[in-house]
């Protein structure tokens, strides 16, 4: 990694982070792109009124902290015996295992299971059932989980979506020096820990620039790099085919792993 300028795209565990790549010879430099999360809580108790005065068909959760901000929000409007009653008269989808954890507190057993996590697995899983009509509600944290929305239009089912919480974008400044960086090649990673800091930077690059030009730039001179495989996922769907990704999802795992890959790099252009 000696001299490799690595992006941080994070907004915590940033020192962290740092002391791991100057360790070995890295230069981290900062570019928060996670934005701000503010909770939805008032906006949220209509949506939850709303939501159990209507059938739906089936629920579908897919994160842990978010489906316990919805439940700890109906039981502080005293709707959570309502909605849990509502939800168990439906079918319930689920991916990973915390949201399986969240969901098993209230006495919920969902039909379907994506154990590995993604929305990938998550549509595979859901692909043997008939949605044409039915009513499907979504529980999203942040990212807008553009696949998913996709799988349930092309079913013809009815889609809605439910947020426990509102993300802000980073400053403009911030995801415009982040794609120059990128694009002009002044370095040599980004690493990201969060699918919304993927979705921030190529929602600011279909607005304002070229996506085109920052996923060329991720397919040859800079290497994308995921915490993990929910991130990792994010990256492919925004047409980014090479994304380096730890087995261990952790923050320190990913930039180890991003070092063997430099190193890698480095011993095969020595071999050639």
């Amino acid at each position: 990694m000696e001299g490799k300028r690595i992006v941080l795209c994070a907004s915590r565990k940033l020192e962290e982070m740092s002391t791991l790549i100057k360790k070995q010879g890295g230069i981290p430099l900062l570019r928060p792109a996670q934005g701000t999360v503010f909770a939805r809580e008032e906006e949220l108790k209509d949506d939850l009124r709303t939501l159990i005065e209507t059938e739906a068909d089936w629920f579908v959760f897919t994160t842990g902290i978010g489906a316990e901000a919805i439940f700890s929000a109906a039981e502080k409007f005293g709707l959570k015996e309502e909605l849990v009653g509502r939800i168990q008269g439906a079918h319930v989808a689920i991916r990973g295992y915390k949201t399986l954890a969240a969901l098993k507190k209230i006495g919920i057993t969902p039909h379907v299971y994506s154990d590995d996590g993604t929305t990938k697995g998550l549509i595979n899983a859901l692909k043997e059932f008939e949605f044409n009509g039915k009513s499907v509600v979504i529980q999203l944290y942040g990212d807008t989980a553009p696949a998913l929305k996709q799988f349930f239009a092309q079913r013809g089912a009815k889609y809605s979506e439910l947020l426990p919480y509102r993300h802000v974008a980073p400053d403009r400044e911030i995801l415009e020096q982040l794609y120059n960086e990128i694009t002009s090649g002044e370095v040599d990673a980004v690493c990201f820990t969060a699918a919304m800091q993927v979705r921030f930077l190529f929602e600011f690059a279909k607005e304002y620039k070229d996506v085109a030009s920052l996923q060329r730039a991720f397919g040859h001179h800079v290497v994308a790099v995921a915490v993990g495989k929910v991130t990792a996922e994010s990256l492919y769907e925004e047409g980014v085919e090479r994304v380096i990704a730890p087995q261990l999802e952790r923050m320190g795992a990913m930039i180890i792993e991003l070092s063997n890959f430099f190193k890698k790099e480095l011993k095969e252009g020595y071999n050639v």
